[in-house]
């Protein structure tokens, strides 16, 4: 499978219209030789519509230089990414690109929503060298969709050798001779109309329910970064996985109880999966820098964490092809979807959960053990997804406060981070023919472990700024 990033910008267009004299348009010389295409492409998605909603266009087109299946993803700003596979017979979606869009069609069926046959009109706006700096394709469209027929005409920009002021200059000089911006997002969405607008609901989204809906969407968007094995991906799942898995356990009263149990029970069990991945990454990363003046001994923790991580990647590729995960997403859009009645008192609650992670902090530190301080971790990091919820209605002192949470859930973290190191030391020693320099750097890893302890009452006076606090009531 090929991809592809396209930025291009659309344009209405009147009957008759004609293109104006680019040439001047950011460095370009004028227009070259046109070309006309016959295009007749078939859209694929579920009955309730769910990649257009999402954004994404499959289709099926023939004709033109670029026949084949198309997926379209969102890129940055107006950029798309497609990916791409060669034509072939029938109506049967290829099974790599069902793999791009499963988390969002999950187990429904792919089917044709709507035909677009267009006459293109292909003409290059090139430089004095012969350079294509973009493609102005004139487009007359017949749409045909269970609602009846339409037909429109309407103009591409898409950038080929150009760069983004090229979009800009002759976004001028058409919108000039009579162009204006597309009133819809692409030819589908406009075939579709109505189909998409979906009912408008006057409910004001609680601000538990907008946060638990968001990191339902980041699950999503990792996806296909996760299955690609990109770290980032992996940990940007992760995180928003915990995320939602604190939210329905803080905020008890915003959801359904009944769906809301069962749903942290297999956040959990996905989180683990991401972990098995992540925690390796990160560890290998950092233990075999402190290993290195032990050659031997870096290339056996290497060796070590590499062969976990490769086996957490196996198995997280096992549980993203499941039905369990599916039927994950599927519980997860039921329960944020149709959230409870609502709490009032949910920002307290989240001041409730700082308190309690205080007092586990305090405890820990007095005691000197390092269970209890990795549980008071955990808090503050329930704590402040928590706080995160109503951060932003609570201008800078809540971003603050998250800041100041997000600093001492670090020392925490990098403490914890040294007593798993040790822990990892200790496996390897176990099969190492001589253990004495693992001796040595767990005495190094402790060592790391008290010097990080040194920032944490800083840190903690800093997040226990009462100015910081008094939002939360």
């Amino acid at each position: 499978m090929q991809t592809a990033t396209e930025d291009e910008r659309k344009y209405d267009v009147p009957d008759g219209f004609a293109l104006p004299d680019l040439a001047g348009a950011a460095g370009a010389e004028g227009l070259g030789e046109a070309e006309t295409h016959e295009l007749d492409a078939t859209y694929f998605d579920t009955a309730d519509l769910r990649l257009a909603r999402n954004k994404r266009t499959l289709r099926r087109r023939s004709g033109g230089t670029d026949a084949g299946w198309h997926l379209k993803t969102p890129g940055d700003g107006s950029a798309r990414t497609e990916h791409r596979l060669p034509l072939t017979e029938g109506d049967e979606v290829p099974a790599e690109l069902v793999a791009e869009v499963r988390t969002i069609v999950r187990t429904r069926p792919l089917r044709p929503v709507a035909r677009l046959r267009t006459r293109r009109v292909e003409t290059p706006l090139c430089d004095a060298d012969g350079r294509t700096l973009a493609l102005l394709a004139q487009d007359e469209v017949t749409a045909e969709t269970d609602d009846g027929e339409q037909r429109w005409q309407e103009l591409e920009v898409e950038l080929v050798d150009g760069g983004p002021e090229v979009l800009e200059a002759v976004e001028g000089l058409l919108r000039s001779a009579g162009a204006t911006p597309a009133a819809g997002p692409s030819k589908l969405a406009r075939a579709l109309g109505d189909r998409l607008a979906g009912p408008k609901s006057k409910k004001k989204i609680n601000p538990v329910v907008a946060y638990a809906r968001e990191q339902r969407e980041a699950i999503e968007a990792q996806d296909p970064a996760v299955r690609a094995g990109d770290a980032e991906g992996v940990h940007k799942m992760r995180v928003a996985t915990r995320r939602l898995r604190s939210t329905l356990k803080t905020f008890r009263d915003s959801f359904d109880q009944e769906r809301a149990g069962g749903v942290k029970d297999e956040l959990k069990w996905l989180a683990g999966c991401l972990g098995e991945v992540r925690d390796g990454q990160v560890l290998s990363h950092k233990l075999v820098a402190a290993a290195e003046s032990f050659p031997e001994v870096a290339a056996q923790v290497r060796e070590k964490l590499e062969a976990d991580v490769t086996r957490g990647r196996q198995a997280l590729t096992e549980a993203l092809d499941s039905d369990r995960y599916l039927a994950l997403l599927d519980a997860i859009d039921d329960l944020v979807d149709e959230p409870g009645p609502g709490d009032r008192d949910a920002r307290r609650r989240a001041g409730k959960v700082l308190a309690t992670a205080d007092r586990l902090l305090d405890k820990a530190t007095a005691d000197g053990v390092d269970a209890e301080l990795h549980e008071a971790r955990k808090k503050f990091k329930q704590a402040r997804y928590a706080v995160e919820v109503f951060a932003a209605g609570a201008g800078k002192p809540g971003k603050r406060l998250v800041d100041a949470l997000t600093a001492l859930q670090d020392v925490l973290g990098a403490h914890q981070d040294s007593v798993v190191a040790r822990e990892v030391l200790r496996e390897v020693a176990r099969t190492a023919p001589d253990a004495f320099p693992y001796g040595i750097l767990h005495a190094r890893q402790e060592q790391v472990g008290e010097r990080t302890l040194e920032d944490l009452p800083a840190a903690t006076r800093a997040a226990r700024k009462k100015k910081l606090r008094a939002w939360l009531g």
